[in-house]
């Protein structure tokens, strides 16, 4: 439970490093908006090797932390660009997520 606890808190943190400026900062200059997003993913970082390293102590394999990883980032982006960015999630959007969470199931069944 604390592999994704983690995993997801640093990847709330990784989504606004690389998207947060593209709200209010368009007009930043690119390396203010580049030093800001890597003090955010630090903080990223900070969580991300913990989480990563706790579920390989309990046993999920490189494969399986980073199919987590990456079902984590659809879900974090999802809210993240609708509350954040005020953007809509299409269906076209919904359908390649799934297909990414179809791939999930493949990873983590035990064949």
């Amino acid at each position: 439970m604390w592999t994704i606890l983690l995993l997801t808190a640093s990847n709330i943190f990784m989504t606004f490093a690389w998207y947060w400026h593209l709200k209010n900062h368009r007009e930043s200059p690119l390396w203010i908006v580049i030093l800001a997003s890597w003090g955010i993913a630090f903080f990223e970082y900070c969580l991300q090797v913990p989480g990563n390293r706790l579920g390989a102590a309990s046993g999920y394999s490189t494969a399986e932390l980073k199919t987590i990883q990456e079902v984590i980032t659809l879900i974090v982006f999802m809210v993240f660009s609708v509350t954040f960015l005020g953007e809509s999630i299409k269906w076209n959007h919904m359908l390649g997520f799934g297909l990414v969470g179809l791939g999930a199931v493949f990873v983590f069944k035990p064949w």
